[in-house]
């Protein structure tokens, strides 16, 4: 068994696509129109076959709650891991990304955890 798809509830998916392609730099792999809303699904550009990220709307209520609270708490909805955390908080801090978490060591990893304007915050890891 493995994991293929994993999801994010998004507030907006179409700011949610512009800001996990345009300034992420994930790859659309499928946008296909489901009812009311779409199965956006992103994957890395270095694993085009990976496990894909959904872009899932959070119309249900208990999706709303659960994104608002954990988001209140600072709870990462997710993690994403890079090479050079240094280079790419840079990078996404020039593209005006805002973070709650600078490069912080915790051990044997280094963590930062910014806001992906659409209701998450999101870890990024480098070991």
């Amino acid at each position: 068994m493995k994991i293929i798809v994993t999801s994010i509830f998004v507030q907006d998916q179409d700011k949610a696509l512009e800001f996990y392609t345009e300034t992420l730099g994930f790859v659309k792999k499928h946008d296909v129109p489901v009812g009311k809303f779409r199965w956006i699904a992103l994957v890395s550009p270095d694993e085009l076959e990976g496990t894909e990220l959904l872009l899932e709307p959070n119309d249900h209520p208990a999706a709303k709650e659960y994104q608002k609270k954990i988001f209140a708490e600072g709870i990462p909805a997710t993690m994403f891991g890079v090479a050079d955390i240094h280079k790419e908080y840079k990078r996404l801090l020039e593209s005006g990304v805002k973070f709650t978490i600078e490069p912080t060591k915790m051990g044997e990893v280094t963590i930062a955890v910014f806001d992906d304007t659409c209701g998450n915050l999101i870890q990024m890891m480098q070991n």
